[in-house]
């Protein structure tokens, strides 16, 4: 089990170069590097400058809308409180920010086991990419003369220059990205645990990824469970010896079994992740 409180963590200003506009942001947690299951929550905060075209991915996304506005284009709007999964595979977009908006951001290696490349692969792999071409609203341009696809998706563009061969998408398991409006999601009680009622909003492809909520009533207890990640998003009480508050964030490899236990009214967000199997369970704490 790893514990990190959210709220001591510092905004960082970031400008990634395979996407238009700053980024500030919060890095949370991230996963195993080189693992199919490697992962990274962050709360990033981006404005009106910020434009993504429309592409795909060969990782697994979750988003939860905290603050402002983000704008997928056909696919939809999240407002705050909406959350949103967005398959590997799967076209969303193109993507705009309102002028303040504050997302949750959980990106992972999906269900074809492609994995999920860090940060600073891509930061590395941006910075030799920029001696051959140029990256613009999102999409890399190769200088003319260079060897390959003249335009690509800037992601793709990195992908492909840290894994020295062609990116092959896995085939889409869904149609569309999945937005979902917990606030038309009834709570129901938790068996076994009174005072928890839990709120489960999917289970997506084979290999089981998961989004829900969990509430505690004042004295309640409720047992976590691996490999899932929790953020806190309101109240206060205690996990594995440590206090938790909004914004704590609690990563459960598969046989953790900590319990919250609630000293004021708690909402919990629960990111189950894909089972995957051996090789990429370890969370490791954001420096």
């Amino acid at each position: 089990m790893k514990i990190i409180q959210g709220d001591e963590l510092k905004e960082v200003v970031l400008a990634f170069r395979h996407r238009q506009g700053l980024f500030r942001h919060r890095k949370l947690m991230t996963g195993e590097p080189g693992s199919p299951g490697n992962f990274s929550l962050e709360l990033v905060r981006t404005t009106d400058d910020f434009f993504s075209p429309r592409h795909k991915h060969n990782f697994d996304q979750i988003r939860y809308q905290i603050e402002g506005e983000f704008d997928f284009d056909r696919n939809g709007k999240m407002k705050p409180g909406i959350i949103g999964y967005f398959p590997e595979g799967t076209p969303y977009g193109p993507q705009t920010s309102s002028v303040s908006s504050m997302t949750l951001v959980l990106q992972f290696g999906g269900a074809s086991r492609s994995g999920y490349m860090t940060q600073e692969q891509t930061e590395a792999s941006a910075v030799e990419l920029l001696k051959t071409g140029v990256f613009e609203k999102g999409v890399y341009r190769r200088n003319e003369g260079v060897e390959g696809k003249r335009n690509v998706d800037g992601y793709q563009a990195l992908w492909e220059n840290v894994n020295k061969r062609p990116m092959k998408y896995p085939e889409p398991r869904y149609h569309d990205p999945i937005m979902m409006n917990p606030a038309h999601f009834d709570w129901v009680p938790v068996d076994g645990a009174p005072g928890v009622h839990d709120k489960l909003m999917g289970v997506f492809t084979e290999r089981r990824t998961q989004t829900g909520f969990v509430k505690l009533d004042p004295g309640a207890r409720y047992k976590a469970h691996g490999r899932a990640i929790y953020l806190v998003l309101g109240g206060g009480g205690q996990i594995g010896g440590e206090d938790y508050r909004r914004l704590t964030t609690i990563y459960c490899d598969e046989g953790d079994d900590p319990a919250f236990t609630a000293t004021s009214e708690s909402e919990i967000l629960m990111l189950g992740l894909p089972l995957l199997g051996q090789g990429e369970r370890q969370a490791v704490a954001a420096q």
